[in-house]
Parts: structure tokens; C-alpha cells; sequence
């Protein structure tokens, strides 16, 4: 068997193909796996270098949304697991154009694909945010979309594309929406490893008005794990949540880092929330749905945590080129604004 992932060197992707290639995934011991990324600021090869000489793995550069790129990769494949996208609620606020082309084409051009090379089966990875926020219970998979961000509107109109290309074309793909992930290798513009490696290096963090804001938190291992299940088991044309079953503000999970990293309060900075209505205040996710094909989460958050804080420690020469190559970007971007 051999399963292409695209998007297989960012943080979740590659914390899948790590699993697969070292026997994780059982009955999924000999597939042999090809690594398909345009190696953007977020893709990164050290995700990888465990693996990178086992005699299964295979990696590709190239564009979702490029046709060439696909038609070179595809031949021969019998799974595609469709991680790639662009992911950042920020980035998306002050930049739309891409996340539209990633998202939205790029998914279409690799359904496209698919059929076109006679896979049969594929997985797309999407989001909770193309829900919306929620006040109170939680989200099943047939809730209507109300995404509030060009990330969240992008990743629910590539949902709706999948959906699409199982009805017309009878595409054998599910779509999974997950909740918000942490764990190793998470690129640190995201807020568990920013405040992590902020803290570590004794600097202040943001958090955004009161830190009301409530998200699911789900263990990078879960997420993949019930993934798997619905590449395994899941219909064509349907749609699975992937939950980690733990809510936390945004204040109480400052607080917990603040402890985990031996700080106070004194290292937060609050500041106005940039991002105005592209920020939902609440997300939770009703997983049965999921849970009924097996899935249950395994990492208890404080025990999540406690590894993904131990592992910023012990891995310095991961994160720190890529906290300084954004930080200079950011330098370049301002200066190109103020000359403009």
C-alpha cells in the first residue's frame, strides 16, 4: 500500500507519518509513504529526520495546487491524506488571498487529482473553526457553517468541495474536523509553543483582553490516531470531529503554562485582541460520532503539556532558527510598510 500525505512535513502531518512509518498504525506496518510539500515557512524537513532513511519513505516537493506537481506524485498511490493548508487565524486576517488558494483550489486540484489517478481513498483534514463560535453545548458534524475568519471560510468551502466530489464524481473521501492541537514540533506562531519558548527565554506574553476565549485542547497523537480510524472505517461524503474532550480559557491555559515553566504573572502582557470579529469566543466539539468508530483521547492534558514543555526544553536547536527567521521576516515586512 502506499499513502501519499500532503502537507506531511508541518506539525501534523509529520507527527502522522512518523507514527505510520514506525509501526503505529496497525495493519499499516509495510505502507510505504510519500511526503508531498511546498516546503512553505510552516514545512519543515527536521519534522522528519527520524524517519528520513526508513526504505518506506519517499519525499516530494511540490504545489497542491499545481496539477504538474500532483500528476509526478500520485501514480501508483491508494491512499491521499490531505493536510496541507495554510492554518494561521492571524495570518489569514491580514493576508486572505492565500489561504483562498491553498485551501479552497488547492484541496479541489487534489481531489481532481485523485480521481484523475484512480486513488481510492482519500482523508481531508480540515477544522472546528468553519462552525463558527458556540455560547454553550457543542458542535455535531451536521451543525451549520458559520466561519468567522478567511482561514476558517477558506477550510469550509474546501469541506464543501470534498462533499461535492463524493456526490458528482463518487470519490471515496471523509472529511475530519479537529480541535485545536498541541504537542512537539508544533511551529511556535501558535499559542502553546509561542508562550512556551517565550517563557523559557524570560519573555513576556500576550494574551488577548481577559483571556476568555475557550478552546478544545487535543494531543497532536490523538488527533492522527482518530484520523487513521476514518481513513480505516470512515463513509464517503462524511464528515467526523475529532476532539480532545478538554476545555480550557485562554487564561487558564496561561496559567498552566505559567507553571509549567516556573513564571508569574508578571510575564503576561495583556493586550487588545488585534483580530476583532475573525475571533470566536468558543469552540467544543461533540466527537460520538467519531467515538463510535472507536475513537477515544488517550493524552490527558496535564500530562500533554508536561511532555510538550519538556520537549521546547530539550530541543532548542528545533525552535530557535525558526523564532529568529520570523522575527527578521517580521523586521523586513514593517520596514517594506513604512517605505511604501
Amino acid at each position: 500500500m502506499r499513502i501519499l500525505v500532503t502537507g506531511g512535513a508541518g506539525f501534523i502531518g509529520s507527527h502522522y507519518v512518523r507514527t505510520m512509518l514506525t509501526g503505529g498504525y496497525p495493519g499499516f506496518e509495510d505502507a510505504e509513504v510519500v511526503v508531498f510539500d511546498k516546503l512553505t515557512y510552516a514545512g519543515n524537513l527536521t519534522n522528519l529526520a527520524s524517519v528520513a532513511d526508513s526504505p518506506r519513505y519517499r519525499f516530494v516537493r511540490g504545489d497542491i495546487c499545481v496539477q504538474a506537481d500532483l500528476d509526478a506524485a500520485l501514480p501508483g498511490v491508494d491512499v491521499v491524506v490531505n493536510f496541507a493548508a495554510e492554518s494561521h487565524v492571524d495570518r489569514s486576517i491580514h493576508g486572505a488571498a492565500d489561504f483562498v488558494l491553498t485551501n479552497v483550489l488547492g484541496a479541489q486540484q487534489v481531489f481532481e487529482a485523485a480521481l484523475r489517478h484512480g486513488v481510492g481513498r482519500v482523508l481531508h483534514v480540515s477544522t472546528d473553526e468553519v462552525y463558527g463560535s458556540i455560547d454553550d453545548g457543542s458542535w455535531t458534524e451536521d451543525h451549520l457553517l458559520e466561519p468567522n475568519s478567511p482561514y476558517s471560510a477558506a477550510k469550509a468551502g474546501s469541506d464543501l468541495i470534498a462533499r461535492a466530489y463524493a456526490q458528482t464524481y463518487g470519490l471515496n473521501i471523509s472529511i475530519t474536523r479537529c480541535s485545536n492541537n498541541y504537542g512537539p514540533f508544533h511551529f511556535p506562531e501558535k499559542v502553546i509553543p509561542l508562550f512556551v519558548t517565550n517563557l523559557l527565554d524570560g519573555e513576556r506574553v500576550p494574551l488577548y483582553g481577559e483571556g476568555a476565549n475557550v478552546r478544545d485542547w487535543l494531543f497532536v497523537d490523538d488527533h492522527c490516531r482518530g484520523i487513521q480510524l476514518v481513513v480505516e472505517k470512515g463513509l464517503p461524503g462524511e464528515f467526523y470531529n475529532i476532539g480532545g474532550g478538554r476545555e480550557l480559557s485562554n487564561k487558564e491555559l496561561t496559567e498552566k503554562l505559567l507553571d509549567a515553566t516556573g513564571r508569574d504573572w508578571s510575564y503576561v502582557e495583556n493586550i487588545v485582541d488585534p483580530r476583532g470579529g475573525g475571533h470566536d469566543l468558543r469552540y467544543s466539539v461533540d466527537y460520538s460520532k467519531t467515538a463510535a468508530l472507536g475513537y477515544a483521547p488517550r493524552m490527558s492534558f496535564e500530562d500533554g503539556l508536561a511532555l510538550t514543555v519538556q520537549w521546547y526544553r530539550e530541543n532548542r536547536a528545533w525552535w530557535e532558527p525558526l523564532k529568529a527567521a520570523a522575527a527578521t521576516a517580521h523586521q523586513e515586512a514593517g520596514s517594506q510598510d513604512a517605505t511604501a
